[in-house]
């Protein structure tokens, strides 16, 4: 059997009517979506589906409805092809929030926990930086230590972390506005090839956001934790993780953590994966995977029809 690796999108993958067509044509895929609308107590779905933008882009809906779509593209090929995940990959792996998708994927975490933590997540996440208060910049056309050398440059006595490597020469900054406007500043002094300030609510992954990962220290210490189906690479160590205790302790240094995107992809080939699938919304992670590294070749399938055809190619 080919290697494989699922992967789980991050936040910026949303689009309205994202799953819809999945909840439509299998029952499977529907139930996901009622079993989410279930755990937060209202109709996540019908936001999913019909919009408006801005209300599925707020941080707190944002994360449990692209979790919902992976998890239900997840059901939808298990209920096509007759197979549990595991018997059609080795690893699995998520972008940040998409850590809690695989985990739901792999059966290591309930649907429904997965919904509540993530919601939690989203909103504690908000509520750790004041709004306007933080900022995060992508670098492109970086490797990861000039991006180090900018990012301790720029804090002087603030914070500027690295957030994300995401390969491809892609790395994205986060902290105080002013230290992330000074990092611009020297990026494109120190000729980086583009540095653009990134629309977002709150300064993800960096220790601003200790409040949050306190926060889902406490909710993730009462949530039970199952070892997953199939391993699972997760973002802080880029190692593969089958142990539940430290998957726990894993999503809570990742919400201060850096998501080690490039080094997860890397250690996924070393191990002999040759192919990324990418289940839920976009295409962010299928287009990455080519960048960082050349064995890997990448499908992204979120549709009926993708889905249909991914399942005639395992035979």
């Amino acid at each position: 059997m080919m290697k494989r690796t699922f992967v789980f999108p991050g936040q910026g993958s949303q689009a309205v009517g994202m799953g819809k067509e999945l909840a439509e044509a299998y029952p499977a895929a529907r139930e996901v979506f009622d079993m989410v609308d279930e755990a937060l107590g209202e109709k996540l779905s019908a936001l999913i589906f019909d919009g408006p933008l801005e209300t599925l882009t707020l941080t707190e809906n944002a994360q449990p409805a692209l979790m919902a779509v992976s998890v239900a593209a997840v059901r939808a090929l298990e209920s096509v092809t007759g197979k549990q995940l595991a018997a059609m990959g080795h690893f699995v792996a998520g972008h940040s929030l998409g850590e809690y998708s695989a985990l739901a994927a792999a059966r290591s975490l309930e649907l429904e926990d997965a919904a509540r933590l993530l919601r939690l997540r989203g909103q504690s996440m908000q509520k750790a930086v004041p709004v306007g208060a933080g900022a995060m910049c992508a670098m492109l056309g970086v490797e990861i230590e000039l991006a180090r050398e900018i990012a301790a440059e720029a804090a002087e006595d603030q914070v500027c972390d690295i957030a994300n490597d995401n390969g491809g020469g892609q790395v994205v900054l986060s902290g105080d506005k002013a230290a992330v406007e000074r990092a611009v500043a020297i990026a494109t002094a120190k000729g980086v090839k583009r540095s653009v300030m990134l629309p977002v609510s709150a300064p993800f992954h960096c220790t601003l956001m200790a409040p949050a990962a306190d926060a889902m220290g406490q909710a993730l210490a009462e949530i039970s934790l199952q070892k997953p189906s199939i391993p699972v690479i997760a973002n802080v160590s880029a190692q593969a993780e089958t142990d539940p205790a430290n998957l726990r302790q894993l999503l809570v240094q990742q919400v201060t953590g850096m998501v080690r995107w490039r080094e997860s992809m890397v250690h996924a080939a070393d191990q002999g994966v040759t192919q990324l699938v990418e289940l839920g919304a976009g295409k962010v992670l299928t287009g990455l995977a080519k960048r960082i590294d050349p064995r890997l070749e990448g499908v992204a399938i979120g549709a009926p029809a993708a889905i249909e055809a991914f399942a005639e190619t395992l035979g």
